[in-house]
């Protein structure tokens, strides 16, 4: 039977009149990397906030750890971590001293605290940096020492708000790394995310816009089930025949992709290369394959009803 590290039933937070998140359930198994992929603004991080204790949600259920949230909130955040999109350590301390300073927040005592920062250290490839004034370091090892600091305590849950905004692609590939590693010593890790591929290494995944969930699953059993086909067009004139295809019912939408057009077309036409055809005569001739979906051709699929 699963265990979830995360229960919430029909959550909604409202600020006056604007609903932030508006009906979400969700259930996040206990030793995975559960993941949140939505634009700026869907509230995502409000979500979590929700979740950790930090607001009280003002319809709706939440039990994390097997607390009830917000009551138990206090209880809470000693069993878990936090790690913001934006840098939250002092620039002025050095990376030891930050670490000291996270641990003695959560009462470590003296010899454990101590062979814990350098634990750390050498996991999070910060032993070198140990002196080093956090002011002059790199957007990447702010961001090794904030999952440091983040995991001193060893919490059973973490929560990561868009942690990989500011770092490049290799210090991104790196710090997944390091998540799937935490995963595999049993930590939870919730993780929101507008960046496609790194929702692709998340166990489950769900999709949120306007403060609702659109899609929740493993991200391969939802581009198995996103319900269109999708045919990549390679011909002259993308611009115009984009034009004319988006106004089709049957297709739900078409990206330029370099010298490609890439169409969705709902699945319930069978044949979509053969109706493009005779539905685009300009097109007999052409270049025309299916392509396996992605992850943003879900997005795309779940969010913005309307939308061109």
């Amino acid at each position: 039977m699963t265990e979830y590290a995360i229960q919430a039933e029909n959550v909604v937070k409202k600020f006056g009149d604007f609903t932030a998140i508006n009906n979400i359930t969700l259930n996040v198994p206990k030793g995975s990397i559960y993941g949140f992929l939505g634009p700026n603004g869907c509230g995502k991080s409000t979500t979590i906030r929700v979740l950790t204790g930090l607001l009280s949600p003002s319809e709706g259920n939440v039990d994390v750890l097997g607390l009830e949230i917000p009551k138990q909130s206090e209880l809470l955040r000693l069993k878990i971590g936090y790690m913001t999109q934006k840098f939250s350590l002092y620039d002025d301390l050095t990376v030891q001293e930050n670490l000291e300073f996270i641990g003695q927040i959560f009462g470590m005592e003296t010899k454990a605290l101590k062979a814990r920062i350098e634990e750390q250290l050498s996991t999070y490839g910060l032993d070198q940096l140990r002196k080093q004034r956090v002011g002059g370091m790199s957007g990447g090892q702010k961001q090794r020492l904030s999952l440091a600091a983040a995991t001193m305590h060893k919490p059973e849950l973490l929560f990561l708000d868009e942690p990989t905004s500011a770092v490049d692609p290799e210090n991104r590939r790196d710090f997944w790394e390091q998540l799937f590693d935490l995963s595999d010593q049993g930590t939870t890790i919730l993780v929101t995310t507008h960046y496609m591929d790194e929702a692709e290494r998340c166990h489950r995944l769900a999709i949120m816009e306007a403060g609702e969930i659109r899609a929740d699953g493993e991200p391969e059993e939802l581009m198995a089930q996103m319900g269109v086909n999708i045919v990549e067009v390679k011909a002259d004139n993308l611009r115009e025949l984009k034009e004319k295809v988006i106004r089709r019912e049957e297709v739900r939408s078409a990206a330029q992709l370099g010298i490609r057009l890439r169409i969705l077309i709902h699945q319930h036409i069978e044949q979509p290369i053969e109706w493009l055809t005779q539905t685009f005569p300009e097109l007999d001739g052409c270049e025309m394959n299916i392509a396996r979906p992605s992850l943003e051709d879900v997005f795309v699929s779940v969010t913005g009803e309307g939308r061109q």
